[in-house]
């Protein structure tokens, strides 16, 4: 009979062995919460100075586009090219995070971003309104990152609070968004006292709340989130070959309907909401309401957009992510009548309206981010939230450009009528979720 000692040792040098061999998960449960955590709270600040970046500058960009190219009619165009730089740095900065991590991406767009509020700033000491434009395009690529980063937050986050974790970092960019045009004055000051125009003051400042969200990307987000959750799942980096990254999106997106529903509502609702908020201040204009009154119903609008994002992703990882999307649509619709109905100028009713368009965006944005993101699995999820955020992006650049057009030949309830025919398609997407389930990707790390 073998020696019960001999026994005991030879089976402890083979397991040693296999545990050589084949090792064990790289990250236990409370490692990933760890990460995660510490995610949300890098992503919550770089949200905070990305969003303050982004709104003091574009809040001034058409009136500096007015003053350097003398003509109202060119002024549209500084916003139009942040809205197309943005869907096309989207899909860029996806790419780029597909291979190289979270960090390195979401960096890139603050960097890249940065250079277009610099040039920004000497198209208007020179008086270049070609320069703006470049400038205005690449402040684009700061507008993706923000958006880009909501993605962020779910690559780790479990199940039952994957929404809320998504939610958070939208309810993020509020601190900048708000912040940011009330610094319009005193950057004003700033740049008068450095011998430049006013007016390239706020760009100024959005360029060093651009470099300061790089900075703390690039030194706390550490280790970079989707590489862990890479790695937690045993799944390796995507190929970068020219066209792999469309053709891994459209896979998906054939296959899963949840992720198909989740960039067509995503789509429609930022189309909606881009078309009926840019033409409003016109209508109120008209109307003869004043700049301070605009001002008031557009920060109601934007409190809409984002501070109730947390509750709205609650709800989404409550009751479910195409409840919420139905009831995006149901709030969408609602602030359609509101608006669209409404006397010209200044009311309870357009202000209310515009509040409701903010808030049906958010249910809509947040419920239909979470499809995608969680029915992706990891080899492809930044290939196809990059086709998303193109998607919605060109969608609504479209959009605001149909918008004035509708609205300047047929009027402004006519553009919110059109309006309400696409948010049908929203309410269409959420009953494709509700009858083929939400689609969770089976290699999301579970915790």
């Amino acid at each position: 009979m073998s020696d019960p000692r001999r026994l005991t040792g030879w089976l402890g040098r083979l397991e040693s062995t296999a545990r050589t061999l084949l090792p064990g998960p790289r990250w236990t449960e409370e490692q990933l919460r760890r990460v995660q955590r510490r995610t949300l709270s890098v992503l919550v600040v770089t949200q905070a100075l990305g969003g303050l970046g982004t709104s003091i500058g574009i809040a001034v960009a058409a009136l500096l586009a007015e003053q350097v190219s003398g003509s109202e009619r060119l002024a549209g165009f500084a916003q139009s090219s942040q809205v197309l730089g943005a869907a096309l740095a989207s899909f860029v900065l996806a790419r780029l995070m597909g291979s190289h991590g979270r960090r390195v991406g979401l960096a890139v767009g603050y960097l890249v971003g940065a250079v277009g509020g610099t040039l920004c700033v000497v198209a208007g000491a020179v008086s270049s309104f070609p320069v703006l434009l470049v400038g205005t395009t690449l402040i684009g690529a700061t507008t993706a990152a923000n958006s880009q980063s909501r993605y962020a937050a779910t690559d780790l986050a479990p199940a039952r609070s994957r929404a809320r974790a998504l939610s958070l970092v939208v309810w993020a960019t509020t601190v900048g968004a708000v912040a940011g045009p009330n610094l319009s004055g005193v950057a004003g000051r700033l740049a008068h006292a450095l011998g430049l125009p006013r007016l390239t003051g706020p760009f100024g400042i959005g360029v060093l709340g651009m470099l300061l969200a790089a900075a703390v990307l690039l030194v706390a987000m550490r280790p970079d989130p989707l590489l862990v959750a890479r790695e937690a799942a045993g799944v390796h980096a995507p190929s970068t070959a020219r066209g792999a990254s469309w053709r891994r999106a459209l896979a998906v997106v054939r296959t899963r309907p949840s992720v198909a529903a989740g960039i067509v509502a995503l789509a429609l609702a930022h189309a909606v909401m881009v078309a009926v908020m840019v033409m409003t201040p016109v209508e109120m204009h008209h109307g003869g309401a004043s700049l301070e009154v605009i001002g008031l119903v557009i920060s109601v609008h934007v409190l809409g957009m984002y501070a109730f994002a947390p509750l709205v992703g609650w709800a989404a990882d409550r009751v479910g992510r195409h409840t919420v999307l139905a009831a995006g649509s149901v709030v969408l619709l609602l602030a359609l009548l509101l608006a669209g109905t409404a006397p010209m100028g200044a009311s309870v009713r357009i202000g209310a309206g515009l509040f409701l368009l903010g808030l049906g965006w958010s249910l809509c944005t947040v419920a239909a981010s979470t499809l995608l993101s969680e029915g992706s699995p990891l080899s492809a999820r930044t290939d196809v939230q990059g086709v998303a955020d193109l998607t919605m992006g060109l969608v609504a650049a479209a959009a605001g450009a149909l918008g004035g057009l509708v609205a300047g030949a047929f009027g402004y309830g006519a553009l919110t009528f059109v309006a309400a025919l696409l948010v049908t398609g929203i309410a269409t997407a959420a009953e494709v979720v509700r009858r083929t389930g939400s689609g969770v990707s089976e290699d999301l790390p579970a915790l």
